[in-house]
């Protein structure tokens, strides 16, 4: 006798929203240079600051874990350890991104001191000094706003030395292995040069000169303080690792290339002086190992970590000890502490144990083709357990624009399959790693062949039968949310919603309200997106703003109100264009942040309010 039956489908729980985006218990793990502490982000006060615990002499934490800032504003988002005994870390006034720099001792015998305490400024590590225990270099724009000097910083007194003053056109400054200032990039707006000197007692001065399409971008110097390594597409569409001679400035021995994408990444011993790894995306983050010692721990830890991606997100000195993240595109996983001597592997804790990893959704590769011709990736996530027939879709474009999306845990996608929806992801013309010639097919085409990738994409989805026509919606943050508005302006019958979040209305007010840290490169942003004077119907044709007669997708707005990047006015000029017709549009706006919400409380509101007005447009 037989019988049949109804192949069993998943029972996936759903999560609460705020699953997805409350903070970890723990995270964000890094061991102290001399092995015997661990810090870690933990929740204090309501918000994530840094907190600090003693190593016993196997390796594992010990005794009470401290908090070591007080943060109450915003969550610490970065820190990094300064020799044994301080931490660095970054500190914004309500999402401004003019970040402070600051220091504190791990005994609590004082409280943090700001090394850069100044109004209105923004500051950046130059140079870690990991061989000096008492200093860091600094760039901070306090003297002029557009431009960035380097000091020295002691960090136990704030004590700071002039290193650098920035003539008024260096964009960048870097470093060579035992700290000396060697290297500076210069532009004038669409030409970049490369200024090198032998040593510090020496003038800067120029070696090469390019224009911005053409990069020579300086990695680390070699081992010997004589030669650069450098990421280059000089006479080539993909950028390659290369060593460069600045006495010659031509590159030399070709280290890796790849067919396909830029290669960029390159790691090393700081104590063996030795090339590590190579790093490149494909579609997916791949490494290409080059040294014997680290190609043994990566093999190691990869038969104990099966069906993870693994990281080493910290080191101590001697390099015998790692802290290795263990990862996939379901789960942003676990982390351990890693004995490299002993081979011991000692779990520190999961960082969102409440997510069950099998309830999460696969993120799967895609590819597609433009109308012009051109080969589109892209990432394609349904959700688990649900035939992938006619579903309701959320198209999301990514920021940037000149950026790309990466396959890995996304806790945006995860949240949305889990509510049903397939999430569409592309790497539309201009994202960055696929080449020179993909990147500039993106000049001035915002709101154009750009925005046709994303149309073109969608339509994709409708001839595989994956979605339903009827029930796809856009959204984006940055630039995706200008793709948002402009994808409800100029293609009005292709979406059932839209969210919009922090995304540019109006190219004419986006150019004039940049940060001043941004002029230097305003010339180029001219030839990349369109001049306001001699490209203004360009600019007007690509701005949704001036098309709000068109629009008629039910459209959600979100902002952070110092917002220094995409001011509140853009947010502000369609809302306000769309409620003078009458449409009703939801409007979000968060006095405390900024370019995004980054408060836990801000996160929550705001993807509960997309969830809700989702389902009302979508189901």
């Amino acid at each position: 006798m037989t019988s049949t039956s109804t192949p069993a489908i998943p029972l996936v729980k759903r999560y609460d929203v705020r699953d997805f985006f409350r903070k970890p218990e723990r995270s964000a793990y890094r061991i102290s240079p001399d092995g015997r502490h661990l810090a870690f982000l933990a929740p204090f006060q309501g918000r994530q600051n840094v907190h600090v615990q003693a190593l016993g002499e196997d390796g594992a934490p010990v005794g009470p874990a401290r908090a070591l800032t007080e943060e109450t504003e915003r969550d610490v988002r970065g820190y990094f350890w300064k020799g044994p005994a301080h931490i660095l870390y970054a500190k914004d006034f309500g999402g401004d991104e003019n970040f402070h720099l600051l220091s504190v001792p791990i005994d609590g015998s004082s409280a943090p001191t700001d090394l850069t305490p100044y109004e209105g400024v923004r500051a950046d590590v130059v140079d870690e000094l990991v061989d000096d225990d008492a200093h860091v270099l600094v760039s901070h724009n306090q003297r002029d706003k557009q431009v960035f000097d380097v000091f020295r910083v002691n960090v136990a007194t704030g004590e700071a030395q002039l290193i650098a003053q920035n003539p008024g056109n260096i964009t960048g400054w870097a470093t060579d292995h035992d700290g000396r200032l060697r290297l500076a990039i210069a532009t004038d707006g669409v030409n970049n040069t490369l200024l090198y000197r032998d040593s510090e007692a020496e003038d800067f001065r120029p070696i090469l000169t390019t224009d911005f399409k053409e990069t020579v971008a300086p990695l680390f110097f070699t081992f010997d303080n004589r030669r650069i390594y450098v990421s280059s597409n000089r006479g080539r569409d993909k950028a390659a690792l290369f060593e460069f001679d600045p006495h010659t400035a031509r590159e030399g021995t070709l280290i890796f290339e790849h067919p396909e994408v830029d290669v960029s990444g390159l790691a090393y011993s700081h104590r063996r002086k030795v090339l590590t790894e190579i790093d490149y995306v494909t579609w997916k983050p791949q490494r290409r190992v080059v040294d014997p010692v680290m190609a043994e721990i990566y093999a190691d830890l990869a038969s104990r970590l099966p069906g993870y991606e693994v990281a080493l997100q910290s080191a101590t000195r001697d390099e015998t000890r790692f802290v290795v993240a263990a990862y996939n595109d379901r789960t942003q996983g676990a982390r351990y502490l890693y004995d490299a001597v002993s081979r011991k592997l000692t779990k520190l804790g999961d960082i969102q144990p409440w997510l069950l990893e099998r309830d999460m959704a696969p993120m799967k590769p895609i590819r597609y083709t433009a109308r012009d011709g051109l080969k589109i990736d892209g990432y394609l996530t349904l959700p688990v357990g649900v035939t992938p027939r006619n579903l309701p879709v959320i198209v999301h474009p990514h920021g940037g624009p000149w950026v790309r999306d990466v396959w890995g845990y996304n806790p945006e996608v995860q949240f949305l399959a889990n509510r049903g929806y397939a999430v569409l992801q592309m790497n539309f013309r201009g994202s960055t790693g696929y080449g020179r010639k993909f990147w500039e097919a993106s000049f001035k085409q915002w709101g154009r062949a750009m925005q046709d990738d994303i149309t073109d994409a969608v339509e994709w989805l409708k001839r595989e039968g994956i979605a339903d026509p009827a029930r796809i919606a856009i959204y984006g943050a940055s630039y995706g949310g200008y793709a948002v508005l402009a994808g409800i302006a100029f293609t009005p019958d292709l979406y059932a919603a839209a969210v919009d979040y922090v995304g540019v209305s109006n190219l004419f007010t986006f150019m004039n309200t940049i940060p001043p840290y941004w002029k230097p490169f305003l010339d180029s942003m001219h030839e990349m997106v369109g001049h306001p004077g001699r490209d203004e119907q360009l600019l007007r044709e690509s701005s949704p703003v001036f098309f709000v007669d068109r629009i008629k997708t039910p459209l959600f707005v979100a902002q952070g109100a110092k917002d220094p990047r995409v001011n509140k006015d853009e947010s502000d000029q369609i809302v306000a264009a769309l409620r003078a017709r009458g449409v009703d549009v939801e409007y979000m706006v968060k006095e405390n942040e900024g370019h995004g919400f980054h408060n836990e409380e801000n996160q929550f509101e705001f993807y509960a309010a997309m969830e809700a007005f989702l389902r009302k447009h979508l189901g």
